[in-house]
């Protein structure tokens, strides 16, 4: 296959930049290494900039029709009561946005099928990248059911999350920074008449979140101490559990009935990451590839929606052009270091939240 550009990464931020070259008549295949759209998770959290990205493209109200969740306040507890609330800005009217990914990418790759210059390949690995005799990357070589795949283009992105291989095929640098923390997931069913909120707790000077989701759910999210969880799983876990319970006491029986065992959490490894080469000839990261984002302030969709929005901005079909794309890393580059910082900041200041109370 020959192709204009070649997406390696079919979540939110590859699935919105093929769409939006798509629709400008450059030829785009999308790469998907499982075998259905959405099986990998991503984040599922708008914010301001991202709702404004998808609007701005008409995308946000056929997410709408297929079910999104607008947070209504944010709240603060401690020791099972509410000591204060925050409201949204009523121009926003929310303070976030709750998307399932399979509604968000539902949307863009049904927009981008619309148009002949769109190709999705699922099931389909990268094996090696492509490059010239001057070392300009010049396409992929795939793998899909055993069977070879080699596609050429002009630009192959790296859309494929925090351990992208289109970054270290093409030996791309990358830092990572270490946190403090790693994080446990669990989902559970709301109460009855539980409003759409973001909550917060501490819980042993650690963090805890609660997120209201579409169809009735709240996303926990529980800050431990990294690297903590071989040591905390073979512990018992009653007595862990019943600091959730303690914390948000109307949670009682849902918790109870819903995590049982600590096989109901998922563990993430928290880090964040950052490249200094934003790609090379014939190569550019976005998302996760090049900025990987931790939990706090749920900023990771919304920089790779970013990226896409900012890089189909400078594409065309008639070339493709590698100032450019070193333009728009820079520009990038500079929101992304205040993001990132602004992320620190909120880590370290989250118990000052609280200090009134202890």
């Amino acid at each position: 296959m020959k192709v204009d550009v070649c997406i390696v990464g079919a979540g939110p931020g590859g699935a919105l930049l093929a769409y939006l070259l798509a629709k400008k008549n450059v030829s785009v295949v999308l790469i998907e290494r499982t075998n259905q759209i959405g099986k990998t998770f991503r984040g599922e959290h708008l914010n301001e900039e991202g709702e404004t990205i998808l609007k701005k493209y008409n995308l946000f109200d056929e997410v709408e029709k297929l079910g999104l969740l607008k947070m209504e306040k944010l709240e603060y507890w401690h020791n099972g009561k509410l000591f204060k609330t925050i409201l949204p800005d009523p121009e926003v009217g929310h303070l976030g946005i709750h998307v399932p990914q399979a509604h968000l990418l539902q949307v863009l790759i049904a927009a981008a099928e619309q148009y002949s210059a769109f190709h999705l390949m699922l099931n389909t690995k990268v094996d090696e990248l492509l490059q010239d005799e001057n070392g300009t990357y010049t396409g992929i070589k795939a793998v899909r059911e055993e069977e070879i795949i080699i596609i050429e283009s002009e630009l192959v992105i790296g859309a494929d999350g925090r351990n992208s291989t289109v970054r270290k095929k093409a030996n791309l640098d990358v830092t990572t920074r270490k946190h403090g923390y790693d994080l446990l997931w669990a989902r559970i069913p709301a109460p009855e008449n539980w409003e759409p909120s973001i909550k917060m707790a501490l819980i042993e000077d650690k963090q805890i979140s609660l997120f209201s989701q579409t169809n009735g759910y709240i996303q926990i999210g529980w800050n431990i101490e990294e690297g903590s969880f071989p040591i905390l799983r073979k512990l018992p876990f009653t007595p862990f559990i019943e600091q959730l319970i303690v914390a948000f006491p109307e949670l009682e029986q849902t918790v109870r009935d819903n995590i049982q065992s600590w096989k109901d959490f998922v563990l993430l490894d928290v880090y964040s990451s950052t490249s200094e080469s934003w790609g090379k000839k014939g190569v550019a990261l976005i998302g996760d590839a090049v900025h990987t984002m931790t939990p706090t302030g749920a900023f990771g969709l919304n920089s790779a929606l970013k990226d896409a929005d900012f890089l189909a901005n400078l594409i065309d079909n008639n070339s493709i052009d590698q100032l450019n794309l070193t333009d728009c890393a820079t520009t990038r580059k500079k929101e992304v270091a205040k993001i990132q910082a602004l992320q620190v900041e909120k880590e370290q200041s989250f118990a000052s939240q609280f200090v009134v109370m202890v």
